[in-house]
């Protein structure tokens, strides 16, 4: 299956923005993890962008998750993109 990055961008005040979605943000995560989907993600350090990998069948699959997750319903992730990635090791 191909796998997927994704780079996106957090909101202005994203720490109290994302309080009261963080668990359900979590928990569907945690889904997709356990799914094999998501490989990994995370904020980077200055909390200004998200990164992510998916193992997923195509890129309309990964778009599905992302905009179907509280942090872009919310508004915490305001824009993203998303490229096949060819992971050489």
């Amino acid at each position: 299956m191909p796998k997927y990055v994704m780079w996106g961008s957090y909101c202005d005040d994203v720490l109290e923005k994302r309080a009261p979605h963080r668990q359900a943000h979590l928990d569907g995560l945690a889904v997709q993890k356990a799914s094999g989907v998501l490989v990994t993600i995370g904020p980077t350090q200055d909390l200004s962008q998200v990164f992510a990998i998916y193992d997923a069948p195509d890129e309309a699959a990964v778009r599905q998750l992302v905009e179907g997750d509280p942090y872009w319903h919310h508004g915490i992730w305001t824009e993203y993109t998303v490229k096949e990635w060819i992971q050489a090791l």
